[in-house]
């Protein structure tokens, strides 16, 4: 019962999933990081970058089980790639304020470098792909982008 937008939404969702993993966009990521800081990293890394350096509400620290949750793994595959992250020095096991029992996640100065260096390249490309675009359409297209990913 799709009617033609939600065809299209499907299969324009599908090629930005493929560009951010691959071809248009994850390469060039881990060149681009490889050139500026001298480090070879591999997608899982940089997606723990990317879940620990995502803002959390007030008072929410970032736990292996919050990792596992933002990037829809299981708790085990979340632990062997946070740990794969810090052994690579980017991300840092700290105690809990509250908790001294409980860990919580933060990004290394080399992990943040990482993460700048990840989001200048998506930036550029962005920019790229929206250059001939008006200013109100790039409104418009980042509000419904951002209300319609807000719903997941």
């Amino acid at each position: 019962m799709s009617d033609d937008a939600v065809l299209a939404i499907e299969r324009a969702l599908v090629q930005i999933r493929r560009s951010q993993t691959r071809r248009a966009l994850g390469r060039p990521m881990l060149d681009a990081i490889a050139a500026r800081l001298g480090i070879e990293l591999d997608f899982g890394t940089i997606s723990v970058v990317d879940a620990v350096e995502e803002p959390t509400a007030p008072g929410v620290e970032v736990t292996v089980g919050l990792v596992a949750e933002r990037l829809g793994l299981d708790a085990s595959r979340a632990s062997r790639l946070v740990g794969t992250a810090v052994a690579a020095g980017l991300v840092r096991r700290e105690a809990s304020q509250d908790d001294g029992r409980r860990i919580h996640l933060t990004l290394t100065d080399l992990g943040q470098r990482v993460f700048e260096v990840e989001q200048d390249v998506r930036q550029a490309h962005i920019t790229e792909g929206i250059a001939g675009w008006s200013a109100g359409d790039r409104r418009a297209f980042a509000d419904l982008l951002t209300r319609f990913v807000g719903q997941r």
